[in-house]
């Protein structure tokens, strides 16, 4: 599945996602918000345009030299770098750096694959490269389909990305900015990028650094959990919180909360007039809606559980089991 590419935006969307081969490669390094970076880099990869720029980094499409040398037929990357303003920060470096070691341990096929991560010496600008994702992204696919994807579409994206996200949950890693536009839709299935706002679990890698959320609110602020505005600490829940958002989103089309913080919501009761989508079997409510609570304490429901219900065969099981599971919620 391809799309046909767009002029690059600034925006929070950190997009992978407009790869095309044909195009000629421009004479100059691509331009954007981001920094301009050196035309090549390493003495390898060659900066062709710019793919999108994010909260934190750019994303440009690069030959690679070497591979080209041999003959490689597909030669292309995709080249991430820090913006301008990260830049500034004495750990930029090595920001980008906990991003790589975080997605590199994971090995899963609907998570980006990594190539590997560089620091240029002339210019000491550090960057990751990655495989090149051809594709739109979920938040176009949620776009073309206001009234949300039929069931068995609906499945085909949900199972492989719940899968994704139970990888990295089960080897310690958090995400930290579930989104529809940090998801993609390739030829060979779906891929979940962008980990530059994740981090380990407690215990795991303590020697990486970590992104002060107090000091930077670079997350995407609808999918944000409650917890995390409120200015906790990222954990799984969070994530199961975005999680369920783009699922949401998926099988109805809108937003859960029309595209508020969960705050506003909150303050709206927004969660109380909260209705299954129309394309959503009956079986996979009560989880789902357990997992876009706005209390941490109250969202016992996990990417595991969450996959497990979007793939069960017989959902009259699966409702007897989530109500017997799930908290019950008082009225009144």
């Amino acid at each position: 599945m391809t799309t046909t590419e767009k002029k690059p935006q600034s925006s929070k969307l950190t997009r992978l996602a407009r790869a095309d081969d044909g195009a000629p490669a421009p004479d100059k390094p691509a331009a954007g918000s981001a920094e301009v970076l050196p035309q090549v880099l390493c003495k390898r990869y060659r900066i062709e345009r710019l793919l999108g720029v994010g909260g934190m980094g750019a994303v440009y499409r690069a030959k690679d030299l070497l591979r080209a040398h041999f003959g490689d037929p597909e030669p292309w990357v995709a080249l991430k770098a820090l913006n301008e303003s990260f830049l500034e920060y004495p750990d930029a470096n090595a920001l980008l750096y906990s991003e790589y070691a975080l997605t590199n341990r994971l090995h899963h096929a609907n998570i980006v694959r990594l190539h590997d991560f560089a620091i240029d010496r002339p210019s000491q600008r550090a960057f990751i490269t990655m495989e090149l994702l051809k594709g739109p992204t979920l938040d176009q696919l949620i776009e073309a389909h206001p009234a949300g994807l039929p069931w068995k579409e609906l499945q085909n994206v949900a199972i492989p990305l719940l899968q994704a996200l139970v990888c990295s949950h089960s080897h310690g890693v958090l995400h930290g900015d579930l989104k529809p536009s940090n998801v993609i839709l390739t030829e060979d299935g779906v891929r979940l990028f962008d980990f530059g706002l994740g981090q380990a679990m407690d215990g795991l890698l303590p020697g990486l650094p970590r992104l002060s959320r107090k000091r930077i609110a670079a997350w995407t602020p609808r999918y944000a959990a409650l917890e995390l505005i409120n200015g906790e600490p990222l954990t799984a829940s969070a994530d199961v919180y975005a999680m369920a958002c783009i699922l949401y989103e998926l099988s109805g089309g809108l937003h859960p909360f029309s595209r508020l913080t969960a705050q506003q919501a909150k303050d709206m009761q927004q969660d109380q007039s909260l209705q299954r989508p129309t394309n959503l079997p009956a079986h996979c409510w009560p989880a789902l809606r357990n997992a876009l609570s706005f209390d941490r304490q109250l969202r016992t429901m996990d990417a595991a559980g969450l996959l497990e219900v979007f793939s069960a065969a017989n959902p009259n099981r699966f409702l007897t089991m989530l109500r017997t599971c799930l908290p019950v919620r008082s009225r009144g």
